[in-house]
């Protein structure tokens, strides 16, 4: 049911290229097992590129921008997340603005998420 589609690989090297400084911050914290678990980043799923994935879990992260907050991003973004949501994936959103004045309370909620059992 996923993969990364070949045909998306160079739209997700750009996006690791150009990732926002929330998205570096964020993924120093996600990567190399750090929260106990695997998390890929730009990581395509179906046709969408979502920004953190962990395979094991079934659980992605988003990070939404300013644009995210603009009405037809809005709509695209809910759209999006129910199609994922229906192919089994918990989406989970933050904002880039909760990852630069929030980031302890961020990082909690991820570890709670990863390991609520």
């Amino acid at each position: 049911m996923y993969s990364n589609k070949s045909f998306l690989k160079s739209r997700r090297k750009t996006l690791r290229q150009d990732q926002t400084k929330a998205e570096s911050i964020l993924w120093s914290y996600l990567r190399s097992r750090k929260m106990g678990v695997i998390f890929r980043r730009q990581y395509s799923i179906e046709s969408f590129i979502v920004d953190f994935y962990c395979h094991e879990l079934k659980l992605i992260i988003e990070l939404d921008g300013y644009i995210h907050g603009e009405e037809e991003n809005k709509k695209k973004d809910i759209i999006r997340q129910n199609i994922l949501e229906k192919l089994g994936y918990k989406v989970v959103r933050y904002r880039n603005e909760q990852i630069k004045y929030e980031l302890k309370n961020v990082l909690q909620d991820i570890w709670n998420q990863i390991h609520k059992n």
